[in-house]
């Protein structure tokens, strides 16, 4: 007699050709998708936008040690120290591009190119940025693989709120108030992680250079600063330089994925959903994708990252017409807006009480909908 488990496939052995074709719908959404942007022209390299940024950005960092040479000790010193925490960010929006390989068809030049910046200008070691951000990329908000959601002084994860006791515990709970204070450091941070990272790793490619441009930034600067207007007029300006350039980057890139979905361990989403449902746009047109480096449109630049950041704003229309085809929510909200949700978000992580898994996007997280 035949038993019933003869008779029937297991729920495993059933779910497989569920499993399989709900994968290859996936893996079509996204290269029909890329098809699209393709047909558009979008992914073509334009070098000449990128060369005219690039002189623009260099004429603006010279005037700017003009000024910081000729002004002498007033404290209008302290308006030009803000400016170059303004121009350090712009440089690393351009450093960030060529990293993504966005600025010329030539992996190498991009790689020299995204080194000078990112080590000589902007003071940051592009070897460790590099490493830190591609695996971002490659899962963002992804518990235990996305880097920028690890714990540190600030928690974004639930679960590890826990886990602290006195002050941190009490920090914690406050601490979507202390988020942009907090951010006045964040310049100094990655100086150090940077230099850090080049000392201990010997795996660096072309780490003695890296070093050399790195250290002459971040030894070279203050050293002209202080040297021109002493010690405690440059102590100022440094100060006050380092702090823009850390919220200038900080409430760049923060805007993007904080207070998004995280992807619980061990959960696999096919690269679609895992891009847009992790991340947000910023609202503001042109002068918003200008001083956010292109990176108010974070949807795009998520999925398709080689994408030079010019042609982002023509790909959005694209990206979002064929999210609402396949039912896919695409989120982009302003920017105080934003500030706004990662100020609640964080204060809930750090009362415990925010899940990983937001409903309804838990659903569509699990690639539960297939076209």
């Amino acid at each position: 007699m035949t038993t019933t488990a003869q008779q029937r496939p297991s729920r495993a052995t059933r779910s497989v050709p569920a499993q399989g074709a709900r994968a290859a719908a996936q893996t079509r959404d996204y290269f029909e998708l890329s098809q699209r942007v393709k047909d558009a022209g979008l992914m073509g390299r334009n070098v000449r936008s990128y060369m005219v940024r690039t002189v623009v950005l260099t004429l603006a960092l010279v005037g700017a040690f003009v000024l910081l040479l000729t002004l002498g000790g007033t404290w209008w010193q302290l308006a030009v120290a803000a400016l170059f925490g303004i121009l350090f960010t712009q440089f690393a929006f351009l450093g960030h591009d060529a990293a993504h390989q966005q600025v010329f068809s030539s992996g190498k030049r991009n790689a020299w190119f995204s080194r000078i910046i990112g080590n000589l200008v902007v003071g940051l070691a592009i070897a460790w940025w590099n490493r830190k951000h591609n695996k971002h990329h490659a899962n963002p908000n992804t518990i235990g693989r996305d880097g920028d959601i690890a714990g540190g002084v600030l928690v974004f994860i639930p679960e590890e709120q826990a886990e602290r006791t006195g002050f941190m515990a009490w920090f914690a709970k406050r601490q979507g108030w202390a988020f942009f204070p907090i951010l006045t450091l964040f310049g100094f941070v990655l100086h150090y992680e940077g230099v850090t990272a080049l000392l201990k790793n010997d795996k660096v490619k072309h780490r003695r250079v890296e070093m050399l441009l790195v250290l002459i930034r971040v030894i070279g600067f203050p050293a002209v600063v202080l040297s021109t207007l002493g010690l405690g007029m440059g102590i100022a300006f440094l100060a006050v330089q380092m702090a823009v350039f850390g919220v200038y980057m900080g409430s760049s890139f923060a805007p993007n994925h904080k207070g998004m979905p995280l992807i619980p361990k061990g959960l696999e989403v096919d690269f679609l959903r895992r891009q847009v449902l992790t991340s947000r746009n910023i609202k503001g047109g042109l002068l918003m994708n200008w001083a956010m480096g292109g990176l108010d449109l974070q949807i795009e630049h998520h999925l398709f990252p080689r994408m030079p950041s010019a042609n982002l704003r023509r790909a959005k229309p694209i990206v979002k017409q064929f999210c609402a085809e396949r039912g896919i929510t695409y989120t982009e909200t302003d920017l105080l807006t934003s500030y706004g949700i990662i100020i609640r978000y964080l204060n809930r992580v750090g009362l415990g009480q925010a899940d990983p898994m937001d409903c309804p996007l838990a659903a569509q997280l699990r690639g539960a909908s297939v076209s």
